[in-house]
Order: C-alpha cells, then structure tokens, then sequence
C-alpha cells in the first residue's frame, strides 16, 4: 500500500526555475529516492517565526546570500544597515531571494544549507 503522508524532509528555496542550485540539489534528491516537499519562498510564503527559529540554529551571516545578484544589487547604505540577526531577518522577509538555498529540514535532525553532491552525501548517510 502506498503511503501517502508528507515526506518528512521539507527543501526551502525559490524556483529551480530561477535558481540553478536548487535544479541541481533537487536533481540529487530524486535520483538518490530521497523523499521531500518543495517550499518555494516566493509561492509558498516565508514564516517569521521559521525564519528566526533558522536564524537561531545557522545564524543569519550563514542564511544571508551575499555572494548573489539581489545583495549586489542593493544600494551600499542598505548593505551597511544589515549588522545583526533583527536586520538580516527584515531584509529576507522583504527579499526571499536573498536567502541562501537550499535549505533543508527534517524533524530532529540539524538544518542543512547549500548544496554539494559531498554535502547531501554525507548528510543522508
């Protein structure tokens, strides 16, 4: 009989449309049978309360993509303005994609950010 409750493990990020590294991380997952639900900040919403409980675990300079186009393309005074969890967390509600992805979370377990084949690897290990 087929089972058919919510995967356990939940990937954060936006569009593989959009973002070439979740293509890639959600690629691995369906190759290696890897069961997950897809939430897609832009579709699906950011929760503040998730947001800050991801904040706790990673800390926010970890969750914060300044290596990508939106950080770059913000004005230098914004930029300066992010110096603490409070104002990281402001900035991702406004601006999902600035977020770094994927993330991926499953109950009791430690949250897992970014993507390498060595990474997802290890992890479901």
């Amino acid at each position: 009989m087929r089972n058919y409750a919510e995967p356990k493990l939940t990937m954060y990020g936006l569009s593989p449309k959009v973002c070439d590294t979740i293509k890639k991380a959600r690629r691995w997952l369906e190759t290696n049978n890897v069961e997950y639900r897809f939430h897609d900040y832009r579709a699906d919403g950011l929760e503040a309360d998730f947001l800050h409980h991801a904040i706790g675990e990673l800390g926010w300079e970890a969750l914060l993509n300044t290596r990508g186009t939106t950080w770059r393309k913000l004005d230098e005074s914004l930029r300066a303005s992010i110096v603490d969890g409070d104002s990281a967390a402001k900035l991702m509600l406004e601006m999902p994609a600035i977020i770094k992805r994927p993330l991926l979370c499953a109950p009791g377990q430690p949250m897992l950010l970014g993507f390498s084949e060595t990474l997802y690897s290890d992890f479901f290990r």
